[in-house]
């Protein structure tokens, strides 16, 4: 049966979200079944998803989006069959039906669903995004964001623009391992829990969990840049896809209201600091995500209303070059 993240539901009324499943490596390995090579490879995302967002971010910083192309899909969910009533992602028929998204240009298809019932005729797990999508062998070589940011970072450096950039560096991965995970229980799959929840315990434990993490985080920045220091590193770029959804829409629409990103001073100013990082403003599409998120949930948002504001502008200027690089 086709699902989605709103199915994702335990007996206490919990979010739990399950594993990606396609688990491959592009890999600089001789031996490798997915070399890193121009051309091969194609990235399908949402501006909306933060996990596929992280994805894209690391093709801008790292300067690999003219080794490797990219789709978004459309930012509301439809129906994805007519065969079944599963509302997933979709891409639009033509170029100019819908800002920033495109129709599919390798396979064709509808939907992301088909590029996973093309890579396995036998899958019954979500159809997320990102997809990190073989040309080659007309398969999906991974769909779980932790690890194709790491392929990112390391693999494709021979034909990176900006290879010399480390994310992931080894005197910090100990650091930035320990950070992701608080990290991504409390506030990346944290707004989730809290906007996901169908009974109020649930939901106040998360919310509880969610204020904890940033509370630290706000305490981190007020001493050092960065999560790890004074570096940006792979902890920076999974926490931002979040904080720049807070105030337009997890705020609002997954109830984590308690206080808003614009009232921490260091998470705000920080939160601008990478906005501002070149190439990171181009993988932020507002009208995207807040299209998505407001008009996809309707057990959430039955009628589909998008708030008008806040209107943020990340643009803005901030303080954070008062810590040393």
């Amino acid at each position: 049966m086709a699902r989605s993240a709103l199915d994702e539901m335990s007996d206490s009324g919990a979010f739990v979200r399950t594993a990606s499943t396609f688990r491959y490596s592009i890999s600089r390995d001789p031996n490798s079944q997915f070399p890193p090579e121009a051309g091969r490879y194609h990235l399908y995302v949402s501006y909306a998803c933060p996990w596929a967002s992280r994805c894209l971010a690391y093709l801008k910083i790292k300067g690999l989006d003219k080794a490797i192309s990219f789709t978004s899909v459309k930012p509301i969910w439809e129906r994805t069959k007519e065969t079944d009533e599963h509302m997933g992602w979709v891409f639009p028929t033509l170029h100019t039906e819908e800002p920033g998204a495109e129709p599919d240009p390798l396979n064709g298809g509808k939907s992301i669903r088909e590029l996973y019932e093309i890579a396995s005729t036998n899958y019954t797990g979500k159809y997320t995004v990102p997809v990190l999508w073989d040309k080659k062998f007309k398969t999906i070589v991974n769909n779980e964001s932790s690890e194709i940011i790491r392929m990112l970072n390391t693999e494709f450096n021979d034909i990176a623009e900006n290879p010399a950039l480390d994310l992931y560096p080894s005197d910090l991965r100990a650091q930035i391992d320990e950070v992701n995970e608080w990290i991504y229980s409390g506030i990346n799959n944290g707004v989730y829990k809290c906007g996901f929840a169908k009974k109020q315990g649930p939901y106040d434990e998360a919310v509880k969990q969610l204020y904890q993490a940033l509370d630290k985080c706000e305490e981190i920045l007020a001493k050092q840049r960065y999560l790890c220091g004074n570096k940006l590193t792979e902890a920076d770029i999974r926490l931002f896809v979040t904080l720049i959804r807070f105030d337009e829409v997890y705020a609002v629409h997954f109830k984590c209201n308690k206080k808003l990103l614009r009232e921490y001073p260091n998470l705000f100013n920080y939160t601008k600091d990478i906005y501002q990082i070149p190439g990171m403003s181009s993988t932020v599409n507002m009208q995207h995500i807040k299209r998505h998120y407001y008009g996809s949930h309707p057990s959430i948002n039955p009628f589909g209303i998008i708030p008008s504001g806040p209107d943020i502008d990340y643009s803005a200027p901030h303080d954070r070059a008062r810590f040393s690089a």
